[in-house]
């Protein structure tokens, strides 16, 4: 039976890389796929992973109807078992409602892959849809790592250096937005995001013998 599954997790967490992985198993048993993505990091039309592993994919824009793209591919003769969906954070709702429909009017698998919140711990548009109609929700078992060494949960975004938690909440990482400005994102365990303290501020922190590691003075609970 036809399923559509979610797979989330943090960055790091090996999200792109399940989705590769998955589409091989796949395909190496006779069963024929597409492969969509939004927003990679390494550009339009290809799904890629941190380990340096990358396929073609069709890319997602906003207007993009599943439906109607997977039924003319079916129509025109290609058979699809599946779907491979990375990045789902970015689809819209009704993109995710029409991935439910294919699975449950055409019988065809969609697996996807994505992050759940944003760097405001609010949860993506999609993320949210995809967790409310989804055959099955599963956290992925390899574990993103703080720069402290707890278990990182949260998804930080980074200007100049700097963690924020106010801005536009789409924005591809490691990108110039401006003359001087560079966007990053870095994973953090719950405490040092709530403390707003990313690796650059743990490593200032650590220089000064007169600092403790968790002084509030360095790292302060952000205000009410």
């Amino acid at each position: 039976m036809a399923e559509l599954v979610f797979f989330s997790g943090t960055m790091d967490s090996g999200k792109s890389t399940l989705a590769l992985q998955m589409d091989h198993n796949h395909r190496a048993r006779g069963r024929a796929g597409l492969i969509y993505t939004k927003l990679d990091r390494a550009g339009s039309e290809v799904l890629s992973s941190r380990l340096g592993l990358s396929t073609p994919a069709r890319e997602v824009s906003d207007d993009l109807d599943f439906w109607d793209a997977v039924v003319d591919h079916a129509t025109s003769g290609h058979r699809v078992d599946y779907l491979i969906c990375d990045e789902v954070q970015f689809y819209a709702p009704a993109q995710v409602e029409q991935l439910a429909k294919l699975v449950d009017e055409m019988g065809i698998d969609v697996f996807c892959f994505g992050i759940t919140a944003d760097f405001r711990t609010q949860l993506f548009p999609g993320s949210r849809r995809m967790i409310e109609l989804a055959d099955r929700v599963q956290v992925l078992q390899v574990e993103a790592l703080c720069w402290c060494g707890r278990r990182a949960t949260h998804n930080a975004r980074i200007v100049d250096g700097a963690m924020v938690v106010e801005g536009e909440q789409v924005v591809v990482g490691d990108t110039v937005s401006g003359p001087k400005t560079v966007v990053e994102y870095e994973v953090l365990c719950r405490r040092h995001f709530m403390r707003r303290m990313n690796s650059a501020a743990a490593r200032a922190a650590a220089s000064s013998p007169e600092v403790l590691p968790f002084d509030l003075d360095v790292c302060p609970l952000p205000q009410q």
